[in-house]
């Protein structure tokens, strides 16, 4: 099933700028039915939708399923703080006493959040995993095989890295602003991000968490800024961070030299590519995302299958977005 799987998701992929969506495969010349005929029920629970990166998952995840209306029904949820995880673990409780049938969730925190899926795959609900991979070790401990549809983290921010460090000479100093720092998404940004760094001989002189919120990484930059003069770039783990970012280089009188990376590729920040105020950004393609799990979960449905049975990994892609 995985292979199956990795084969749609790559062949989506092909025409990224299309406005078709992800065909439902199996589903696509028979429609998905409980025994009683009832469409199956999916839930997206994101985090908070006061990023823009979450707005356009949810987008793309009402557009698909308005397409496929017959096929099954959606209920959209996300957290006001990406850092609330008592919010989205409140969240998944409802979604279980609503009994759906699958739950797509992008999770707060990657340890935090197991007990909770765990109460839902008991209760028969299928769970699918995306953007930001539940702790591999939590699971184990539980054991619960729950799929992770999403993208290589720490290979994205590699990229980016790269394309930097072509920028910068040897021992420059630079400093990473990572998101929520108990989520596994921002450890293997910041991993890819050091990775790049020391293959090219430049020096990490801060990391610090700006939880993935524009006036948070504004702070952070701030506070790195005024720390070291002689920092030449600012590597962040969202492009909300970015922007904040962008801000505080502007305010402290460093416009244009000092680098900044991003991750993402949301809306906001394509007028700062193409201006040079934002070097580089990572597009994980987030109107995909939900749609790939989602996918993945009718899929499971459609062929009677057990949480255990569901394969581990599928890997979605990254492309790196600079000035055109």
């Amino acid at each position: 099933m995985k292979t199956l799987i990795r084969r749609r998701v790559l062949a989506t992929c092909i025409g990224l700028a299309a406005a078709v969506m992800l065909p439902l495969g199996a589903q696509a010349q028979e429609p998905a039915h409980k025994p009683d005929a009832a469409r199956p029920k999916v839930a997206l629970v994101m985090k908070s939708l006061a990023n823009e990166f979450f707005r356009t998952m949810e987008d793309g995840a009402k557009d698909y399923q308005q397409h496929h209306a017959a096929q099954f029904d959606l209920v959209a949820n996300g957290i006001k703080d990406e850092t609330d995880t008592a919010a989205q673990i409140r969240i998944v409780e409802q979604m279980i006493v609503s009994k759906v049938d699958a739950i797509v969730i992008a999770p707060a925190d990657s340890k935090a959040m197991v007990p909770v899926i765990k109460k839902a795959i008991d209760a028969g609900i299928i769970v699918v995993n995306i953007d930001n991979r539940l702790d591999p070790d939590v699971l184990k401990s539980k054991d619960m095989t729950v799929p992770f549809v999403g993208p290589d983290n720490r290979k994205g921010a590699r990229l980016a890295g790269d394309y930097l460090a072509a920028k910068l000479s040897r021992g420059d100093e630079v400093g990473i602003i990572e998101g929520v720092s108990t989520t596994t998404n921002a450890q293997q940004r910041t991993a890819g991000f050091k990775d790049a760094m020391a293959a090219a001989g430049m020096k990490v002189a801060s990391v610090q968490s700006g939880d993935w919120e524009i006036d948070k990484g504004n702070a952070v930059a701030s506070a790195m800024l005024n720390a070291d003069p002689h920092l030449k770039a600012l590597l962040c783990g969202n492009d909300n961070m970015a922007l904040g970012a962008v801000s505080a280089i502007r305010a402290s009188g460093r416009a244009g030299k000092v680098a900044v990376i991003g991750y993402d590729n949301i809306a906001a920040v394509k007028p700062m590519l193409a201006d040079g105020r934002i070097l580089a950004t990572v597009d994980q393609f987030a109107a995909k995302q939900a749609v790939f799990g989602i996918d993945t979960a009718l899929k499971a449905i459609h062929d009677h299958k057990k949480q255990s049975e569901l394969a581990s990994v599928v890997e979605t892609p990254v492309e790196l977005i600079v000035k055109k």
